[in-house]
């Protein structure tokens, strides 16, 4: 009996500590929220944007990820960051990118541009292209447009291959690997662990679910990718070809050649560059901001005169005609999700109700959707395309803006649109459908463990450690295949198509649009610029405001949102980052799998989803 109360005082002692520990807990979270408010009011609000007052250089000093729709809001990252410790992550929005060096084009006060993008990830080729279509722009002003740095990765490179002058450290390199589309398989592992992968899929190329059901890529996957991941290397060796005056096969030897231009070079890849021509003179730091100087002037600090683009963004302000008509602009970005779900990922209610939003608004008289996403729950896709559909039954053209994937369940929520562009290196397609279930009656029964029971029709009884019996398989593949079907009818009838010629096309093949066009997928090859043009000529618009409709987080749910995306960063708690560096590309493939597997939540469990789409 003593030893029974003892056990119950502990039980109590334990949950006395957790009440004091979220008590202080939310004491301190509401001192946070005090100084956000604080901050708010008394710096933030009365705090003016930035101005340039002398002639300065924009430094493009882009610093993690280009999106297009940011997950953060600003300014709390940086009240975040100086509270708990380094900044989080910044996302740089495709627009804002582009409004800047528009807006810096014509200002006065910026005498130029200099590429500093030392800390640019890896990005997509599409995005690339209209950054660099604005960096064009700018240098057609007059201004030079100059690139530095020590390393140049693929992305950066090619930014920087649009500049007046290239400079690389001495004993720097441009590192240009080309594209690649690899996943890691887990079928004998599944095995290995007695998981029983059932699968239920329509389309030769629908290749999402191989990882599951293979050791390595199938032949018709393979021959799928190669053709467009030589398309999308093809347009960027081109690019930069044409930027640098250079032959195209400079950037396309083979490794034997590689190994003999390297050699000449004593292994010096940053002498390799030069020689290439990828670059205009190798430089130190010390000597290239000497020739920043000489062309910017000094600020009097052993540095040229410059401002940085995060300083100079907050001064770029929107251009609104109150008496013009608005052209709504929603974004659909990330991996379609049933139910309400936040930035980063598509819901199918949030983003439906973001155009109903449009729909019912008297001065929007258009609609552009942005679409990049490589798909998602069928279920969800089809709610999008319904309002879409509500949209022009109610006089309102929609235009299709298709970024860097609009596939399988991205293609989805695209096809209703009255007008579909995509740049030619948009991935699109992947027209197809499966579902995957995993069942562990297997692993279950070599423990020793068994279930049984009753139930009251065939289907009581199905779950994931009983498995699925031949009745239960046959009535899901049928699913899918109605399924299938109803997506090619779709496909035909929103664009004009035999169903017959639909199914020649998709199959859960993946194309370029530069593919797609031709075969009625895509109506017109451009980029953002252009969807949003065709969009006023389609409702007889000369003038016109662009309404971007999202729901942004309160300030209040935002600060929270970062505090503890910021704690759970300071804490180590990303578990590739906590391996050895060899291991953390497979450690981070491996998380970004189980993520992906978590987003599929369709309540048939219908996908329509492109997993291949995924380009490194």
């Amino acid at each position: 009996m003593k030893q029974t109360f003892r056990f119950i005082g502990l039980i109590f002692k334990g949950i006395w500590k957790l009440i004091t520990f979220v008590r202080l807990a939310l004491t301190n979270l509401l001192f946070l929220l005090s100084l956000a408010v604080i901050y708010f009011i008394y710096i933030h609000a009365d705090s003016p944007a930035p101005t340039v007052r002398q002639a300065s250089a924009l430094v493009l000093n882009l610093s993690g990820p280009v999106v297009e729709q940011s997950t953060y809001i600003n300014p709390l990252d940086s009240f975040a960051g100086s509270v708990l410790g380094d900044d989080l992550p910044k996302e740089n929005v495709l627009f804002d990118i582009v409004d800047t060096l528009r807006q810096a084009k014509d200002d006065s006060h910026i005498s130029g541009l200099v590429l500093a993008l030392r800390d640019l990830p890896e990005t997509n080729l599409t995005k690339l292209r209209y950054i660099a279509k604005a960096i064009n722009e700018f240098k057609a002003s007059g201004k030079p447009v100059y690139a530095v740095g020590d390393m140049y990765n693929q992305s950066q490179y090619y930014l920087a291959s649009y500049a007046d002058k290239v400079f690389l450290a001495p004993d720097g390199a441009v590192m240009l690997r080309g594209y690649s589309a690899y996943n890691m398989y887990y079928k004998t592992l599944l095995e290995n662990l007695d998981v029983n992968t059932h699968v239920f899929r329509v389309g030769t190329y629908k290749s999402a679910i191989e990882p599951f059901i293979r050791d390595d890529m199938s032949d018709a996957a393979r021959e799928s990718a190669s053709r467009w991941l030589s398309q999308l290397w093809g347009a960027y060796v081109d690019d930069v070809a044409t930027n640098r005056q250079i032959d195209a096969k400079t950037l396309t030897p083979s490794m034997d050649e590689f190994l003999a231009l390297l050699k000449q070079s004593s292994g010096n890849l940053a002498d390799l560059s030069l020689k290439a021509g990828l670059v205009d003179e190798l430089a130190t730091r010390q000597q290239v901001r000497a020739q920043l100087v000489d062309a910017f002037g000094s600020d009097g600090e052993d540095s040229y005169n410059a401002v940085s683009y995060y300083e100079y963004r907050s001064s770029v302000k929107p251009k609104f005609d109150m008496n013009a008509d608005d052209i709504a602009v929603v974004v659909a970005s990330g991996t379609i999700m049933d139910g309400d779900q936040p930035r980063g990922t598509v819901g199918g209610d949030t983003l439906a109700s973001l155009l109903r939003e449009a729909r019912i608004d008297d001065k929007v008289k258009a609609v552009v959707l942005r679409v990049d996403s490589p798909g998602g729950s069928a279920f969800a896709s089809e709610v999008i395309r319904n309002e879409i559909d509500a949209i022009k039954a109610a006089g309102k053209p929609v235009v299709i803006s298709m970024s860097s994937l609009a596939a399988s369940g991205g293609y989805w929520i695209s096809m209703g649109g009255d007008q579909i562009v995509a740049q030619p290196t948009t991935l699109t397609g992947s027209i197809g459908i499966f579902s995957v279930i995993t069942t562990f009656e297997k692993g279950l029964n070599k423990l020793g463990i068994y279930t049984d029971g009753v139930g009251t029709s065939p289907f009581s009884g199905v779950g994931i450690t009983t498995g699925l019996n031949d009745g239960i398989k046959q009535a899901l593949q049928m699913g899918i295949e109605n399924g299938y079907q109803r997506f090619i009818s779709l496909v035909a009838e929103n664009r004009d198509m035999s169903v017959d010629a639909v199914d020649k096309v998709a199959q859960g093949r993946v194309w370029t649009a530069q593919d797609a066009q031709k075969y009625g997928l895509v109506d017109k090859l451009g980029d953002f610029d252009d969807a949003v043009k065709l969009a006023a000529q389609l409702a007889n618009l000369d003038n016109y405001n662009l309404y971007w409709v999202e729901e942004p987080l309160s300030p209040a749910q935002q600060f929270v949102q970062d505090l503890f995306a910021q704690v759970r960063t300071s804490l180590g708690m990303d578990f590739a980052t906590m391996l050895p560096e060899a291991l953390q590309p497979a450690a981070k493939q491996l998380t970004a799998d189980a993520s992906l597997m978590s987003s599929f939540n369709d309540p048939k469990g219908y996908y329509a989803f492109c997993l291949p789409c995924q380009v490194q």
